[in-house]
């Protein structure tokens, strides 16, 4: 008769097998550093996809006849644009990108923030799209009458104003949002709480300015320098340096106690 024998499991290697598998987001998705070096790098690209983009339309289209220099200038009109959109996709990449660290500290924030970048881009996209109507306008400018151009005029003058407004509205509600991203930042330590505390005046003053430009008082512009420059301090500083290495370490240590309590 033969037997069989039963293999034995030494304890601690089933306890150290049990912490591993509790280890929240091991060997799973981007490291902390990796995540705030990719948000640095996609705040960056923001600025100089958006505020270059702006410039060429801008250019092209704050003039009397609108319509007639959107029609000579159509390629670089439509570079431009293109450019802004680009925007769009950086700035919903940046609330994807930190979703997981913020998730760890809060998942209100977290969901919160997410939900804003995806806001301002779908606002900033709106924008543009109604920008780049401009072409099919300015098409229909050139071969019409008289009467028929100071229509064509109005809805070009109304694109116009839909991407301010567009504008507008997807910067306040970031800033508002952001505001609550940077008192989490200070809270938790993940960033220099000097710096954090930069982000969530200069935030609070940019979301003020963009409210206040709605309604006509073009202060905007002005309110907008502490915020963005924080925001290309907070970009460097991601790239250079990440979140502070010990506040991302402390959630993902009492998540990996709770996990081997269980």
């Amino acid at each position: 008769m033969s037997t069989t024998s039963t293999p034995t499991i030494d304890p601690g290697d089933a306890r150290d097998q049990e912490v591993t598998n509790a280890r929240p987001g091991r060997d799973r998705g981007i490291s902390a550093k990796m995540a705030a070096r990719l948000m640095g790098l996609l705040i960056l690209a923001g600025w100089f996809t958006y505020g270059p983009g702006a410039a060429i339309t801008d250019a092209i289209v704050t003039v009397p006849d609108a319509l007639a220099n959107v029609a000579a200038n159509q390629t670089t009109f439509t570079a431009g644009a293109v450019m802004m959109l680009l925007n769009s996709a950086a700035v919903v990449g940046i609330g994807v990108i930190v979703f997981p660290v913020l998730k760890l500290h809060s998942e209100r924030v977290a969901l919160g923030y997410l939900a804003t970048r995806v806001m301002e881009g779908t606002f900033l996209a709106v924008g543009v799209i109604s920008l780049l109507a401009m072409t099919g306008l300015s098409e229909a400018y050139a071969a019409a009458d008289a009467t028929a151009r100071s229509h064509l005029e109005a809805l070009g003058a109304f694109a116009v104003q839909v991407n301010d407004l567009a504008y507008q509205t997807g910067m306040a509600t970031l800033g508002v949002c952001s505001v609550f991203l940077c008192a989490l930042l200070f809270r938790t330590g993940l960033l220099p709480r000097a710096l954090a505390a930069w982000g969530v005046i200069g935030y609070g003053v940019f979301a003020i300015g963009m409210v206040l430009d709605m309604f006509g008082l073009g202060v905007g512009t002005v309110l907008t320098i502490p915020g963005g420059l924080f925001e290309l301090v907070f970009a460097g500083w991601l790239i250079v340096k990440g979140f502070t290495a010990s506040a991302c370490e402390r959630p993902a240590a009492a998540a990996q106690s709770e996990a081997e309590v269980r």
